[in-house]
């Protein structure tokens, strides 16, 4: 009876230890998950580029061995957060080296824009939103005003789809005034828009201060701006 109490008290221990054991192994898995994050937004990037052109496929087994590439050649660290920063780091660049190369030229800014759009998205600073104003602007707005003859009436759509939208989901809307500020500033925006050779390095009129100010969502909102300043130029060069 006695060894029965022992081993009993034995096991009961080992139970313990071993639950104790697994909530200590769940909470540093969960450290880990970041890594796990990174990689399940390249690997779908990878998928989607078969989208673009069919011969981009790339297997589960071939992602996987960048996968593990990252975790056994990226540099070790004491920190658990540096050792995580260190293998999506890796991670990243391995994957972004090895798909760019078998790309053609022509679709390497493509698979650029997708990392670089749902990376930010993953890590919450920029929405599918933001992305898709974008890409498709004011395509989906039925306005058909036009109050300066300079502007072309697509380009014109496209400002106000700015002046509606609502940047990384914040309650203010950060172009609200931009179709006001146009008309009461026109000159300082059609030399901006129209006759400034490098709208992408010239201050922005009313705005530069304001998008400088934002380090997270300001370039995005710069270079939304600047896509419609150079499709202006675009549409005016090609009539």
């Amino acid at each position: 009876m006695s060894t029965i109490k022992t081993k009993s008290k034995e096991v009961n221990e080992k139970l313990i230890e071993a639950k104790e054991k697994k909530i200590e192994i769940d909470q540093k898995r969960e450290l880990f998950r970041p890594v796990a994050a990174r990689g399940s937004v390249l690997y779908f990037c990878v998928v989607e580029m078969t989208l673009v052109n069919w011969m981009y496929n790339t297997s589960l087994y071939q992602f996987l061995g960048l996968f593990d590439y990252a975790i056994d050649f990226s540099p070790k660290a004491q920190l658990v957060k540096d050792r995580v920063h260190n293998i999506i780091q890796w991670l990243t660049r391995r994957v972004y080296r090895y798909i760019n190369r078998g790309l053609f030229e022509r679709d390497k800014v493509t698979f650029r824009l997708m990392m670089a759009t749902k990376i930010l998205i993953k890590d919450g600073k920029l929405t599918s939103a933001d992305v898709g104003i974008f890409l498709k602007s004011g395509s989906g707005i039925d306005d058909r005003t036009r109050p300066f003859n300079w502007m072309d009436q697509k380009v014109w759509l496209n400002l106000k789809a700015l002046s509606k939208h609502r940047f990384n989901n914040e309650h203010n809307v950060f172009f609200k005034e931009l179709p006001d500020r146009i008309s009461r500033n026109e000159s300082a925006w059609k030399q901006w828009m129209l006759e400034s050779n490098e709208p992408e390095a010239a201050p922005i009129p009313d705005y530069e201060e304001k998008i400088n100010s934002d380090p997270n969502i300001g370039p995005f909102i710069h270079l939304s701006l600047v896509r419609a300043a150079r499709e202006d130029r675009t549409v005016l060069a090609s009539k």
